[in-house]
């Protein structure tokens, strides 16, 4: 049985991750700070399961990283812990650079120093910058350049530099994915679905930064996950894998999108003041991780937006709970004034 330790288990994507690695047969340790999009409600179902540990810790505390390390001895760690959010890193950069930059350090330090059979670090394809809309042939590749927009996707490619350097250096070994926009179940309200599913359930205004001609490639967050684990098992060390959703979208046919699904008017959109520096497009051509490992987005857009709607709808407390809280204040910070 594979030992795991996941970071970041409590978020969107980890506690997803989490759940598909309990139904493989794998012992996981969930760590987790719990800071804002950290829910340890989104494991509920899973919490008394001999097979999982939760541990409430931030992944900077050399010590405790190195503690664990030693008494866990994992044979994979996944590194998803992070703060991710585009607006987030531009109101407030420097916690971006200490969690996303120093935290992978922090962490790849207790893995050399106790060994283990494989780290994998989940980045983003926003480390590639992003594509112009009026080139639609073009695609994110492994070997794309890094060209970064934001505080966030910088410290997210700072950590991928250090991940291939503790490779080359120490002779860690390391895998990286760069996934692109996941959606799904237990995603924080912040991101854009599920931002507009509550919104549009409410009857409140659906804000969308600018004219909402950005395009983004949407990946069903389980296949995500299936392609994390599939790395882990088949994937070749020092090597980066692309993974994308084949589902190119603008964020404004998605907004409108979900108004039909929920039987809501178009009215309710409202255009507010773009983004600083807002990247147009991103799009991944994820034909590496097909040919060397024979996975493919199994979710199309129009049956995995449906069943992120129904999740929602069935789930209301903990997406409810989230929104009455801390949430709000942000919530108006970010979009209360910017009404174009």
């Amino acid at each position: 049985m594979m030992r795991v330790i996941v970071t970041g288990g409590a978020g969107f994507i980890g506690s997803n991750l989490v759940r598909l690695l309990l139904e493989r047969g794998c012992e996981v340790l969930n760590i987790d700070a719990l800071t804002y999009a950290g829910n340890i409600h989104s494991l509920d179902d899973v919490a008394d399961l001999p097979a999982y540990r939760f541990l409430h810790a931030d992944v900077r505390d050399a010590e405790l990283m190195r503690r664990t390390m030693k008494e866990y001895s994992p044979d994979w760690v996944m590194h998803l812990a992070a703060e991710s959010h585009v607006d987030r890193s531009i109101e407030n950069p420097e916690v971006f650079l200490q969690t996303n930059i120093i935290g992978t350090s922090v962490l790849m330090d207790a893995c050399r120093k106790y060994g283990i059979s494989r780290y994998h670090q989940v980045s983003t394809d926003e480390v590639y910058g992003d594509l112009p809309l009026d080139r639609p042939d073009l695609f994110f590749h492994e070997d794309t350049p890094i060209h970064t927009s934001s505080p966030y996707s910088t410290s997210k490619a700072s950590a991928d530099l250090l991940v291939m350097a503790y490779h080359r250096t120490y002779g860690l070994p390391v895998t990286i994915s760069r996934c692109s926009n996941n959606y799904g179940p237990y995603q924080f309200p912040e991101k854009l679905i599920p931002l507009m599913i509550a919104n549009a359930l409410a009857d409140k205004p659906l804000p969308v930064y600018g004219e909402g001609l950005n395009v983004r490639d949407w990946l069903y967050v389980e296949d995500h996950c299936k392609a994390i684990d599939l790395i882990l098992r088949n994937g070749t060390v020092g090597e980066v894998y692309n993974i994308g959703g084949h589902n190119e979208m603008k964020n404004i046919d998605i907004v409108k999108l979900i108004c039909e699904y929920l039987g809501k008017p178009e009215s309710l959109i409202e255009h507010v003041q773009d983004r600083k520096g807002h990247d147009m497009r991103y799009a991944i051509d994820p034909t590496k991780i097909h040919n060397e490992l024979g996975w493919l987005p199994e979710t199309m857009f129009k049956d995995g937006i449906r069943l992120t709607i129904q999740w929602y709808l069935d789930h209301k407390e903990w997406w409810e709970n989230i929104v009455n809280g801390e949430y709000q204040n942000y919530y108006k910070e970010m979009y209360g004034k910017k009404g174009l």
